[in-house]
């Protein structure tokens, strides 16, 4: 059997692991996953409509602010379920089961793989139940063509390959499954101080530049071009790029810090 072929087994063994486990322990990915289900009706119900006249000008009504809010809850719901992936990460490499599976013939970057990959699973999940609750409520992508939803789906899933493997850098170097989910509290934190509930352009004017400047604002600005046909501008490019590096920093960070791992 090659080296491909014996990670890409070792990979799904490990994947199956995770998923198990996710399946058995529900309860933290259910609390997670509240948050912004909750926030999403509390904006809408709450405070709905003094929102929908802000960035209608006077004249929107509680709709247009379901379709301006979603994308951001989408995201938010992304950064929300990796946190829990640094919670496993971080209970994996305090539990002794990591050093169990250093003496055992698996390949080694097939521990990493198999909670990355799970994640995104989960957070895939995660959105589309997030996505069902907000169109029983009202969102409505009419406009949006099949590619478009082929593009959305497509950005989500980067965005959660990139958050994944922060996250897992955020476990590994956490002590403890404390430690790991306050060390990743600003995945979650980030979408709320973005363009996800209100316009960059109503921010006070020392604050814009915070929410410009960070990778969830031109992911939400893009999805927002995608779902509700409003313009993307340089944000599609800047997303992907955002994305892209955090994967790539995220990987390398995560691979280093693992294989010099003395637990």
């Amino acid at each position: 059997m090659s080296a491909l072929s014996l990670a890409v087994r070792d990979s799904s063994t490990m994947l199956r692991r995770n998923l198990l486990h996710a399946r058995r322990y529900p309860s933290l990915t259910l609390n997670l996953l509240l948050s912004p289900v909750v926030l999403l009706l509390l904006f809408v119900y709450i405070f709905g409509d003094v929102m929908s006249a802000g960035i209608g000008g006077g004249g929107a009504d509680r709709s247009d602010y379901i379709a301006y809010i979603v994308p951001g809850i989408l995201l938010l719901t992304i950064g929300s379920t990796t946190i829990g992936t640094a919670v496993s990460v971080s209970n994996d490499m305090t539990e002794g089961i990591i050093a169990r599976f250093r003496t055992m013939a698996i390949h080694r970057g097939s521990v990493l793989v198999g909670h990355v990959v799970g994640s995104v699973v989960q957070c895939m999940m995660s959105v589309i139940l997030v996505g069902a609750v907000a169109v029983a409520i009202g969102f409505r992508a009419q406009d949006a063509t099949a590619l478009e939803w082929l593009l959305a789906l497509g950005l989500l899933t980067l965005v959660a390959l990139a958050l994944t493997w922060i996250a897992v850098g955020m476990g590994l170097i956490s002590p403890n499954a404390e430690a790991a989910s306050n060390n990743a509290l600003p995945l979650m934190i980030l979408p709320l101080l973005s363009s996800a509930f209100i316009p960059v352009d109503t921010m006070p004017g020392w604050f814009q530049p915070v929410a410009l400047y960070q990778p969830f604002t031109p992911a939400i600005e893009t999805l927002r071009g995608l779902l509700l046909g409003s313009g993307i501008g340089h944000n599609g490019w800047l997303a992907v790029v955002w994305c892209v590096g955090l994967a790539l920093l995220g990987y390398f960070w995560s691979t280093s810090k693992f294989n010099h791992d003395p637990k």
